[in-house]
Order: C-alpha cells, then sequence, then structure tokens
C-alpha cells in the first residue's frame, strides 16, 4: 500500500489562499469529529459554533459565516495529512460531510451512457467488452455528445439502437427525460482523504468514477461543493440494474474530500460549470492510468439534477450530498488485450480539480478495512456530550494532551 503520509499538501484548490473550506476532523480526545475549516496552514476548530457541517450547511450564507468565525487553531493541516489515516489515537481528516445523505445522478454524460449499455450487452463480462464496444459505436454512427436529454434527437438515438436490438434500460435515464438518481451510501458512512477505498472480493471488474460532489442544504440550494470518488463494480450492474446497490454501497465505496468549498461572493456555481476533473490511478505493479473529466461536457445541468433530487417529491431534512456523475470510462487495457482496466489492491487514486483541491485514496479488500461502526447512534451520543454541561467546561478549558479514542466514523 502506498504511504499517503510523506506526501506534500497537494490537497487544498490551487487558489487557495481565496478558498473558504470546511471539513471534519477525527478528535482522539473527544472521541468523535470536529467542524474545522482551514486557515493559513492551520485547521481551526469550528464545532462549538457549528456542532455538524449539516447544522453550518442551514446557515443562510455558510461562506460568511465560516470566514468570519473565530475558532481556535488546533492542528497543522501538515501534521494532520501526515497521521495514518483511521488510528483512533491520531486526529486525521474524516469526509467533510456527516448527516446529509449520499446521493449520486448516474449516466449524465454520453459516454458513460455508452459504457453502461456495454456493461449490460456483457452480462458482466469483461472478455466481451471490446467486441461490444465497437459494434454500439457503429450501430450510433457517430457521436451523441451534443445531444440533449428528453430532446427530439435524444428520441431518435433511442429509435435507432433498438431497431438494432440494442435497447438498454440506460438509454431512458441517458437520454429521457428524467436522470437516474439513487442513495450511493449510508449517512456517515462516506470516507475521507487518505483513507482506504474498498474492492469487495465478489468483483472481478470495477474502476473509480471521478466526480463533482454538490453540497446542498434542506431548502434544496447548493452551499458548495468538494471531489467524490462513486467506487463502482461493473460487472455486478453489467449483471442486472437492479444489483445496482450491490454495485454501488460496500465498505469504503463512498469517499468524498478533501474539504468542502463554500460558495461566497467570489466563488459560486457557475465557477464549477467547466471545472475540469483529472483522475490518476497509479497500481503497485507500475501501472500508470491518467484521465480528465470536463463538467462542460455533462449533458444536464446542475440545477436540474438537484431538482430531481429534492422538491415537493422529495425533502431531506438534513441537506444531501449529490454526485453529478463522471466522463470516466476505463477501456484502457491493464493486462491482456481487450479485458480493460480493473483495480488492483494497492491501488492509488488521485482525484483532483483546480479550484476543489485533491482526493487520494488507496484501493483495499472490503474485509481489510477497519468495520464501520460509528453511526447515527454513536454521533446522537456524541453531540448530547458536547451539549452537557461537563462537556461545555470542558470544551471552554480546550483539550487536554491524553489521547484515546474509538473507531472513527
Amino acid at each position: 500500500m502506498k504511504d499517503l503520509t510523506t506526501a506534500p499538501l497537494p490537497c487544498l484548490p490551487e487558489d487557495e489562499a481565496d478558498a473558504i473550506l470546511v471539513g471534519r476532523v477525527w478528535d482522539p480526545h473527544y472521541e468523535g469529529p470536529r467542524v474545522v475549516t482551514v486557515r493559513d496552514g492551520e485547521l481551526l476548530d469550528l464545532t462549538d459554533e457549528f456542532p455538524t457541517v449539516a447544522d453550518l450547511m442551514e446557515d443562510s450564507a455558510p461562506g460568511q459565516a465560516v470566514a468570519t468565525a473565530y475558532g481556535p487553531p488546533r492542528w497543522s493541516l501538515e501534521d494532520v495529512l501526515g497521521a495514518p489515516v483511521g488510528d483512533p489515537h491520531l486526529p486525521h481528516l474524516l469526509a467533510p460531510i456527516d448527516l446529509q445523505v449520499v446521493k449520486a445522478c448516474g449516466v449524465t454524460f454520453a459516454e458513460s451512457l455508452i459504457e453502461r449499455v456495454i456493461e449490460e450487452r456483457c452480462g458482466g463480462d469483461p472478455t466481451r467488452a471490446a467486441a461490444v464496444r465497437r459494434l454500439v459505436l457503429d450501430t450510433l454512427g457517430g457521436s451523441i455528445t451534443a445531444v440533449t436529454p428528453g430532446s427530439a434527437e435524444a428520441s431518435r438515438v433511442k429509435e435507432v439502437l433498438t431497431a438494432q436490438s440494442m435497447w438498454s434500460q440506460y438509454l431512458e435515464v441517458g437520454l429521457g427525460p428524467h436522470p437516474e438518481v439513487f442513495t450511493k451510501a449510508p449517512v456517515l458512512s462516506s470516507v475521507g482523504h487518505g483513507s482506504a477505498i474498498g474492492i469487495p472480493p465478489f468483483s472481478e471488474w470495477n474502476n473509480p468514477e471521478p466526480e463533482l460532489v454538490l453540497i446542498v442544504d434542506s431548502t434544496g440550494r447548493v452551499k458548495g461543493a468538494t471531489l467524490g470518488n462513486d467506487v463502482n463494480l461493473r460487472d455486478v450492474e453489467g449483471r442486472s440494474a437492479l444489483l445496482l446497490g450491490m454495485a454501488k454501497d460496500n465498505n469504503g465505496s463512498c469517499a468524498i474530500g478533501p474539504f468542502v468549498r463554500l460558495f461566497h461572493a467570489g466563488f459560486d456555481l457557475d465557477d464549477l460549470r467547466d471545472e475540469e476533473i483529472t483522475l490518476r490511478v497509479e497500481g503497485p505493479d507500475g501501472f500508470l492510468l491518467e484521465s480528465r473529466n470536463s463538467l462542460a461536457r455533462i449533458s444536464r445541468s446542475f440545477e436540474e439534477l438537484v431538482a430531481a433530487t429534492h422538491g415537493s417529491h422529495h425533502q431531506y431534512p438534513d441537506g444531501f450530498a449529490l454526485f453529478t456523475g463522471t466522463l470516466f470510462a476505463p477501456s484502457q487495457d491493464r493486462g491482456e488485450p481487450g479485458m480493460g482496466f480493473t483495480h488492483q489492491h494497492g491501488d492509488t487514486v488521485t482525484i483532483g480539480s483546480p479550484r476543489l483541491g485533491t482526493l487520494t485514496n488507496v484501493t483495499r479488500p472490503t474485509g481489510e478495512l477497519p468495520p464501520w461502526e460509528f453511526g447515527i447512534r454513536a454521533m446522537t451520543a456524541y453531540l448530547a456530550t458536547l451539549r452537557s454541561p461537563a462537556g461545555a467546561a470542558e470544551a471552554a478549558a480546550g483539550p487536554s494532551t491524553a489521547a484515546t479514542g474509538t473507531v472513527s466514523p
């Protein structure tokens, strides 16, 4: 497994001096997560003012609130990044969301639509992917990247594929009027920067999915954004779309981070419409894969995806994090010709963006990951201690040098 503790600090945005960032740190003293912001290389503890990131997002202007908030500097960012992630006795970064539901949109890029059709036609068998890809592209007779979902042209593409006996349920969500929206991960299960991501033993064809993640409050307003890895099991979903939950939701299968960049007067959703998200996979076998995900090529607007998730049909009282889909569809052979890409244990996966920073994780078997034990009941109990008179007095006095802990969220 690659050692991430010796890396420099590439996790911050290129314009970090202008960025208002919020995240979470596991605190071994308080045995729970602390809400933090980054200022001059230090992590300031904002938990007394905002016990959860979900609370912060309900502020009418969280960017301004964090920019003007006072919190004691608790840790050096460099020291936290240098600590072994997952050690409950040492502070380390967590996913920068907490009580939000994790939702995801699929097939929001034409290239990913084609790959979903290929997976389905292959029945999850990677050995058939190259031949099926040629067949699909020949049938289309050209690119569909400029096709607007729900349009007459989109209907024509569906008709062409159906006439060639290549109908797929993915055509409906990729080209029809309604996007695919599903629940990616349970509340508090996401892992953060530096953590291991899990690949279950029942999958032999899988890949990372680098994505922009919107952070939305309970009223449906987007308050910030971050990066995410929507780890995907291509063979499982390829066998049947009804296995989507099995393909998407496993230990360590949702990575988010490193920080949420909050919107403010100098940065908003429009700044992300043409953002370039990069992917780099470095394998222990010397394999290298690099790719680029241009959000300018997304087929549906951010507003459309948010509206499909939240509205009169569905509310989220604690807000939600929304994966917006990926352009990345790996077809580069890793081993034998025609077998395409799949993860190996020990792959270092780096997802980057100029305005959002860098999220780095390493793949491990799900059975080797620490079990997820800090859930909603643990979070509720922890928050109760912060509100107790003893907890308030301890917070006012500041943490001691004692370091005890439990399994982190």
